[in-house]
């Protein structure tokens, strides 16, 4: 597959993200586990007016249910 022909099926993002899938799946269980954990993001905001910041909010709050679950099915 040429770089021109992969580029009109999908971005260079997400190109790596099933590489990078890929390699973690492929790992031993106790690498796969730590790999997966670095892979986990946390993301919040926080309002800010008049200078002072309110209070930080989580958009996609951390569950440990998620982490780990795919290899056991």
């Amino acid at each position: 597959m040429s770089s021109a022909t992969w580029r009109n099926v999908f971005t260079y993002n997400k190109y790596a993200q099933i590489t990078a899938r890929a390699v973690r799946q492929s790992l031993k269980e106790s690498e796969r586990v730590v790999a997966e954990k670095r892979g986990v993001t946390a993301l919040k905001y926080q309002q800010w007016e008049n200078g002072v910041g309110g209070q930080q909010v989580f958009l996609n709050p951390e569950e440990d249910k998620g982490v780990g679950k795919s290899a056991a099915v």
